[in-house]
């Protein structure tokens, strides 16, 4: 059975724009534009994370499909991963592209 989350199209506000670097760690730079979608309460409490692939610029915000949520086995949060439309991207891109972040979990791609 499909996710009813993949396929949602989304805005997602970014707060971590690509090129930047994280406050509490100076040596990890954002490769990918990363954010949140407003409106949407994730199990943290906090407003559902994303990570944004296929813009290749540093923006303020990005609409588009959730194509993949990346689920950590290992703690209370899911990244959703969202793209423009018509973009796509494979599980082992996706893997790939949010290593930066997610090679401190362990998770699981569902698309």
């Amino acid at each position: 059975m499909k996710n009813p989350i993949i396929g949602l199209t989304v805005t997602v506000t970014v707060d971590r724009p690509l090129g930047s670097f994280r406050p509490e760690q100076p040596d990890i730079c954002y490769p990918i534009n990363c954010g949140y979608i407003k409106g949407i309460i994730a199990f943290d409490g906090e407003y559902q994370d994303a990570y944004i692939l296929g813009v290749d610029e540093p923006v303020p915000s990005s609409t588009g499909k959730v194509i993949a949520i990346i689920r950590r086995l290992d703690d209370v949060e899911n990244k959703w991963v969202v793209c423009p439309d018509g973009r796509s991207f494979t599980k082992e891109e996706i893997a790939r592209l949010t290593e930066f972040q997610e090679r401190s979990f362990k998770t699981e791609i569902i698309m």
